[in-house]
């Protein structure tokens, strides 16, 4: 998963549910013959069960060699696909801090444009060589490689970067920065991409990480390119996942107009206006309805511990937690109506610097027991899960851990070496060192012109993002959570220390704050989201070579997507950048709100943190340290999934959306009771369903971005009924 604070949905159970959840590549079409098609994709999902995910599938004899794996068209379908999703992770992280990967959209979606396309266009000619000619599964891994690139670095756009203009580091408008985001954005991108390679060493060959959802990508394009009951799959699959995000995409761009009656029920507000005034404090804390897909789809996916965790971690901040402080005194609320009790208890940025320590919001005092939780669980976690693998590596060897020499020998080994691709197919050693030398070269160039930072400095934020990468990949590896958005908040910690110890001041710590966590989270999203992408090659026997290449690709793709989308929504949305007093915004942005407060924590002269704040954030901290510590010492796996998720307890603290976590939670229960009643429909259809559901509301949110843009939105056109002091909202 990948946040933002939680980098992406956690899917635990991704391999199992996906893990060849169509039909074999051995079956012969008499096997289909008196047997129901879906008993038959059922029992060959067991055989793709049965395989080592450490190791490629068996060759088929029988399968046509693929002459051609990296084509014009699988980097170009994969690039657009990869755009659909990158843009719909800018909407979704805006809203709740959430992204999600697009290794799996892109394969199925892949496959249901380049597989009939194959057939259509003849193999000659101009056209025939750009479009035609025979699609494989190793082209269909270069297809979803080239999206995982092209569908990243979206993160730094739904957290640092709208960070700096809410502490006013940059111009008024982005689009007075273009060259300065295209530039921040390239040296994040583009430096984890070349430090990928070792990568691919260390965890898919050495330590032979799982890497869930990469391991599940691997399967389904398998079975999707498996003959007969391979094209039945494909096809309901494919029109599953159509037709779920056409209607997503309609009723969001619907609702717009309609927020009140369509989308958002407020039903203490509702209440209220019927006599029942005392129920107004269900709105005023943000306990309301929303239909949002994109979200119960994240809670499918999700599963029920890190969902039911989300929720019960709103109950606590924003049903107990909160109240509690507005009833004592400890925060404070907003009055939004002169003419009804509506309140804010959301605004994060005040006018007067002592006002966060005497008068916070609830929701500034929930923000740092919720950074710190997230924060203590991922090192702690991802400590715990490596300990037997340390263990064991230093009982067997006298070789530390981590040895260098083995990390950087890439492509100077031998064909007898434990990777079993042909030498010929790796990536060379010149190309990915030359091209990590380049970019370590061009970022300190770009971040010491254009953000004011040392050589010095500049290269330890490169090194940091290195780093947190291993950290990245390793817990990736093992748990499919990606915490590289949360951990790279130590960043800002080290980086404001250096920023008080040179005595800068506020404005240029502020940047060299922001922009060092740019490049740190930045870089090792980027290299964990392409380790696992080279997992799936792996699995499939794809050339390393042509994957780094749609990689390559992708991320050009990327950047200039993901600045082009900043600019669309802050323009249509201003409050992004510019939240008002009462901190209501379409987009709650709560990863921004995150790295501002602590930009502003580390830079100040003494930590703007309310004393009961803080002694909270330490005590619950150390508690989720300990049931960590439990859990992985003591706790049989098989009951792992009773104790909270501290990841998703901390990301409500820090959400002030409740019903971004009600439908998750009510996602959640629906695939639940779906697998126990029809495993067959589940396995066949559930990914394609979900997929659907967060991608079509994510690119109906950009649509609405684009109406807001041509003033045709339901801002204008729209109806205000049902929403809170008729007031439009949504």
């Amino acid at each position: 998963m990948s946040s933002n604070d939680i980098d992406g949905v956690p899917a635990p159970e991704l391999l199992r549910e996906h893990a060849g959840s169509s039909s074999s590549e051995y079956a012969a079409d008499e096997k289909v013959a008196g047997k129901h098609e879906e008993d038959v994709l059922l029992e060959e999902e067991e055989e793709y069960g049965m395989h080592d995910v450490t190791k490629p599938f068996p060759v088929d004899p029988d399968a046509p060699e693929e002459t051609h794996q990296l084509t014009f068209r699988a980097l170009l379908v994969g690039s657009a696909l990869g755009a659909v999703v990158g843009a719909s992770n800018i909407y979704l992280g805006l809203k709740t801090g959430f992204t999600f990967g697009p290794q799996l959209f892109g394969a199925i979606f892949g496959f249901a444009i380049l597989k009939p396309l194959s057939k259509a266009v003849p193999s000659s000619g101009i056209l025939g060589m750009l479009l035609g000619g025979e699609f494989g599964p190793k082209e269909n891994c270069t297809v979803q490689s080239a999206a995982t690139a092209a569908g990243g670095i979206g993160i730094l756009f739904v957290s640092a970067i709208p960070a700096m203009y809410r502490l006013n580091l940059l111009s008024a408008l982005p689009q007075q920065d273009v060259g300065k985001l295209i530039a921040l954005t390239v040296t994040a991108g583009f430096f984890g991409v070349f430090f990928v390679i070792p990568l691919r060493k260390y965890y898919i060959i050495n330590q032979k990480l799982t890497f869930p959802t990469p391991a599940a990508t691997a399967y389904t394009i398998r079975s999707l390119h498996s003959g007969r009951t391979g094209a039945i799959s494909a096809r309901k699959k494919s029109l599953a996942l159509l037709f779920t995000f056409l209607a997503c995409f309609v009723f969001k761009v619907v609702s717009g107009y309609a927020p009140g009656a369509l989308f958002d029920w407020h039903i203490g507000w509702s209440l209220y206006r019927i006599g029942f005034t005392s129920i107004i404090a269900l709105d005023n804390y943000g306990w309301w309805i929303e239909f949002t897909p994109a979200f119960f789809g994240a809670g499918m996916l999700s599963g029920l511990n890190a969902s039911w965790s989300f929720l019960g971690g709103m109950v606590l901040a924003w049903g107990i937690i909160s109240p509690g402080l507005i009833k004592t005194g400890l925060a404070v609320g907003v009055s939004i109506s002169d003419d009804y009790p509506l309140m804010s208890y959301q605004a994060l940025s005040f006018t007067d610097p002592s006002q966060y320590i005497t008068a916070p919001s609830p929701r500034y005092w929930l923000l740092w027991p919720g950074v710190l939780m997230m924060l203590v669980y991922s090192f702690v976690d991802m400590f715990m899960a490596s300990l037997p693998t340390i263990l064991k590596l230093r009982i067997t060897s006298f070789k530390v851990n981590l040895n260098p020499r083995d990390l950087f020998a890439v492509g100077q080994d031998h064909e007898d070496d434990d990777d079993p691709t042909p030498m010929a197919d790796r990536v060379p050693f010149l190309w990915w060192t030359t091209g990590l030398l380049a970019s370590t070269i061009m970022s300190v160039a770009i971040l010491a012109t254009m953000f004011n930072m040392n050589v010095g400095t500049a290269i330890l934020a490169l090194i940091l993002g290195f780093l947190f990468s291993f950290i990245g990949v390793q817990s990736a590896g093992t748990t499919d959570v990606n915490p590289v958005s949360t951990v790279a908040k130590a960043t800002q910690l080290i980086f404001g220390g250096i920023g008080k110890g040179t005595a800068l001041a506020l404005p240029q710590a502020q940047m060299l704050n922001l922009a060092a966590g740019v490049v740190a989270a930045g870089s090792a999203a980027q290299g964990t989201d392409m380790t696992g992408d080279l997992k799936t090659g792996f699995l499939l026997s794809a050339k390393p070579k042509n994957q780094f290449v749609a990689q390559l690709c992708g991320a050009v793709v990327a950047v200039f997507l993901n600045v082009g989308l900043f600019i669309l929504f802050t323009t249509a949305s201003p409050c992004i950048l510019h939240p008002p007093a009462s901190g209501q915004c379409t987009y709650g942005a709560p990863s921004v709100s995150a790295w501002e407060a602590v930009a502003i924590a580390v830079s100040a002269p003494s930590l703007p943190i309310p004393s009961s704040s803080g002694y909270t954030a330490i005590a619950i901290s150390i508690f989720a340290a300990i049931t960590v510590v439990i859990k992985h010492l003591w706790v049989p796996k098989k009951y792992w999934v009773y104790i909270p998720n501290w990841n998703a307890v901390g990301l409500a603290f820090v959400v002030p959306q409740t019903f971004y976590a009600i439908a998750m939670g009510f996602g959640s229960v629906f695939n639940y009771i779906w697998l126990k009643r029809s495993p067959k429909s589940y396995d066949m259809y559930m990914f394609a369903i979900a997929a659907g559901l967060l991608a079509g509301e994510g690119l109906g949110g950009v649509f609405q971005a684009l109406l807001a843009v041509a003033k045709v939105d339901g801002g204008h056109f729209g109806t205000s009924i049902g929403c809170p002091g008729f007031e439009f909202c949504g």
